[in-house]
């Protein structure tokens, strides 16, 4: 997973964060990672990613067509 360090961070937002964190009972590093979903407008929870995700799978399944079993197996067959 992809790290990121802040460089001088004003103390505010920091102590801000830690508040934030403590409140949701989160890690200060977790807290930090909602606040820029939310900031970039980025679903974070998992149930609401995997739904996103079964629905593009669904989508993708839809437009694909495959072939028929019973044509697969007489073209062997005649082999």
């Amino acid at each position: 997973m992809p790290s990121l360090q802040v460089r001088e961070l004003p103390e505010h937002i920091y102590r801000t964060l830690c508040h934030e964190a403590e409140a949701a009972h989160r890690s200060i590093a977790q807290q930090a990672v909602a606040a820029l979903a939310k900031g970039l407008q980025l679903e974070l929870e998992p149930r609401a990613r995997r739904m996103a995700l079964l629905a593009t799978i669904q989508q993708e399944a839809q437009q694909t067509t495959l072939p028929d079993p019973a044509l697969l197996i007489r073209e062997d067959r005649e082999r």
